[in-house]
């Protein structure tokens, strides 16, 4: 079954835009390679640095490092990112683009993260650029 996601605009290492359907958020993890990158592969318990967007499924930006001017860092796939970055970024190749939608159980839980306005029933849809690992 093909999921719809939203549509992304812009390329790596731009500020991206985002265009959501009209359409209720997919259940389940779901990530899309935009651009496929051509450097080493991550690996479980890298340090990997990253450039990101996180949206609210059809609502605000909540958190975004484009925005900020700088990338930013940590280990991946060790429980130190939420559960559905650990799941969909390990694999995947330095200089991609990626379009991940995250459901509730895979990002904060059913408590959300009220700091950032996000409910525990709010599915979240990030674009992330990977930059370099070690």
């Amino acid at each position: 079954m093909d999921v719809t996601l939203p549509s992304v605009a812009g390329a790596f290492g731009e500020p991206p835009e985002l265009t959501f359907p009209d359409s209720e958020a997919p259940r389940g993890l779901h990530v899309r390679v935009l651009e496929e990158g051509s450097g080493p592969t991550i690996q479980k318990g890298h340090q990997i640095e990253v450039n990101y967007l996180g949206q609210i499924w059809n609502g605000r930006v909540f958190d975004s490092s484009f925005r900020r001017g700088e990338t930013t860092s940590f280990p991946i796939g060790v429980g130190m990112v939420i559960k559905g970055w650990d799941q969909t970024l390990v694999g995947k190749n330095v200089g991609s683009r990626l379009l991940v939608s995250i459901p509730p159980e895979k990002g904060y839980g059913p408590r959300g993260n009220p700091r950032a306005g996000i409910r525990g029933t709010d599915t979240l849809i990030f674009v992330v650029d990977l930059v370099s690992t070690r």
